[in-house]
């Protein structure tokens, strides 16, 4: 058969709904063949676009997302998302084109070697230079895109080999079962967490990709051991419970690291450093128990003292089983912090001064939005309000990043949840200079005729930087720009925009997008002049008290 026609069936075998992308000349064949697939081509307005909503479609799946570019700058384009796949353990497939390798047609035009600049952001990149290996090198890619930590791979698939004669083999889709952790390692983190006098548990990205949900909250419960997150493990417990503390959104000073001061052992379960650091070890310190797939990699900063290696819900189980509640356990500054954690963070809640305070657009969203609804964050300052303020009932709810925290795929992100969960609602926030770098995604949201509500905070500059910008004492200089009118921009798409003038028009709005098919944008105003006094001073006076 056809080599194209082989790439195709083998993409089937692994059970591809979805391809994102945008097609060049030497992907032509390759267009072909998909165009007798079950898979459903999704053109992308640019290949940062795609990428961003493969990985999201690997994120929540855990299947590998499929994105596909040309060569050369196509194939450059996908940078950005393969960075943002591999961080933040996406599993994502990226295949690119490339001129014909056996006999070149056009010297050196547009060709660079796309898998050697690849290789630092992949768990597997290749080159297909025979049309007979095609079946595995796809299933290779696809078992290692997926395992423990699921990451990006990358094949690339030069137009001769494509349009060369095969055999038609393909290679069945073979799991694995991850092996529970050694009961010596059980044992020795049992008695490490009995032992201490005031154990703290935390929840990193790793627990939330293997929703481990059950487990923990049973661990939790038996063991009335007090818990926080990382920013990627939000919602793996419900955050109602009484026993979450919050969110490690700062990197000090916030309530949570008075907690984490308190600590002696810190049971941390499924984070690792790629996600930024909650907390830094110190020799001397307190004790850590690392519970994850793999070890942990020693960095200046972590350091655990002991691995519990194996599949995290088994592990997690398998404590709960093992450990005793110890009546020497001090919980009591735990308590203390999540009293006033609970006052902080709705202080402004009520506020409706307009433009608006990010922490009263976290409010309103959660009042409107149900159990397993979702909102998908770009990358900005209002992304440290959300992840301390909004509460998580259920996993992957609120969908940020905490790895390679990129702009631009807030808007890619949220279409791919609707693509996948068309009866839930979905959100998009996004700052106006996150928003603009993949703005031209509207028209594709519009086509695919997805049902979202894009919320564009507009304050005219790069807010997050002039946050810190003021933080470090520098003046306010570089960093404002002008935005177009976005009620007419989104419209020129096809999409509806709304322009609110006051806390009730808002609402109002949010409410009619929320119950309304369609592509809603709304332009949000946004006052972001309490970002410093708050996060920088009033929270470290305020945790310094405690």
């Amino acid at each position: 058969m056809k080599a194209s026609d082989l790439f195709i069936k083998a993409l089937e075998n692994e059970g591809v709904e979805y391809i994102f992308g945008v097609p060049g000349e030497e992907n032509l064949d390759f267009l072909e063949s998909l165009s007798e697939s079950t898979i459903t081509l999704i053109v992308t307005r640019h290949e940062q676009g795609a990428g961003f909503m493969a990985a999201t479609y690997g994120r929540l799946t855990g299947k590998p997302g499929v994105c596909l570019s040309t060569l050369g700058p196509g194939a450059t384009n996908l940078v950005t998302p393969a960075a943002y796949a591999q961080l933040g353990a996406m599993p994502m497939m990226m295949i690119t084109g490339q001129k014909p390798i056996k006999k070149s047609k056009q010297a050196r035009f547009q060709i660079i070697d796309v898998v050697d600049m690849m290789r630092p952001l992949t768990k597997y990149t290749k080159q297909i230079v025979n049309s007979n290996v095609i079946a595995s090198q796809i299933r290779e890619a696809f078992r290692l895109a997926t395992e423990e930590r699921p990451g990006a791979v990358h094949l690339e698939f030069p137009e001769d080999i494509a349009q060369e004669d095969c055999a038609e083999e393909l290679f069945d889709v073979v799991d694995y079962i991850m092996p529970k952790a050694d009961s010596k390692a059980i044992d020795a983190a049992v008695k490490l967490i009995e032992e201490a006098k005031n154990p703290l548990l935390l929840i990193g990205a790793g627990a939330n990709r293997k929703i481990t949900c059950q487990a923990l909250a049973r661990f939790v419960d038996e063991t009335g051991i007090y818990f926080f997150t990382t920013q990627m493990g939000k919602g793996v417990i419900d955050e109602r419970h009484e026993r979450y503390l919050g969110t490690a959104a700062l990197s000090s000073n916030d309530f949570v690291h008075a907690a984490i001061d308190e600590a002696d052992l810190i049971i941390n379960v499924g984070h690792d450093v790629i996600e930024k650091p909650p907390f830094f070890m110190k020799k001397g310190g307190k004790k850590v128990i690392h519970v994850n797939f793999a070890p942990a990699e020693v960095d200046p900063v972590y350091f655990p003292q002991l691995n519990v290696v194996g599949d995290i819900t088994s592990s997690v189980n398998l404590l709960a089983d093992e450990l005793k509640p110890q009546s020497h356990w001090d919980f009591s500054f735990y308590a203390k912090v999540r009293e006033e954690v609970r006052g902080h963070l709705s202080t402004y809640f009520k506020d409706e001064r307009f433009p608006m305070l990010p922490q009263r657009l976290v409010h309103i969203l959660r009042e409107n939005l149900g159990d397993k609804d979702v909102i998908t964050l770009d990358n900005g300052i209002y992304k440290i309000w959300f992840a301390r303020n909004y509460t998580c009932y259920q996993p992957n709810t609120l969908l940020l990043d905490n790895a390679l925290a990129s702009m631009g795929a807030g808007l890619p992100s949220a279409m791919a949840v609707n693509l996948l969960y068309p009866d839930r609602k979905v959100v998009a926030v996004c700052g106006d200079g996150g928003f603009m770098m993949n703005s031209q995604e509207l028209e594709t949201a519009v086509r695919l005729k997805l049902n979202l509500t894009v919320i564009i905070l507009n304050d005219s500059a790069y807010g997050m930087i002039k946050w810190k910008q003021e933080d470090m004492g520098f003046r306010d200089f570089g960093l404002d720009y002008q935005n177009p009118n976005f009620v007419k921009y989104a419209e020129s798409y096809g999409a509806h925009g709304y322009r609110p003038e006051s806390d009730a028009d808002f609402r109002e709005i949010l409410t009619h997008t929320l119950q309304t098919d369609g592509v809603h944008v709304i332009d949000l105003p946004v006052d972001y002049s309490l970002n410093h006094p708050i996060l920088n001073v009033k929270l470290k006076q305020k945790t310094s008290e405690l």
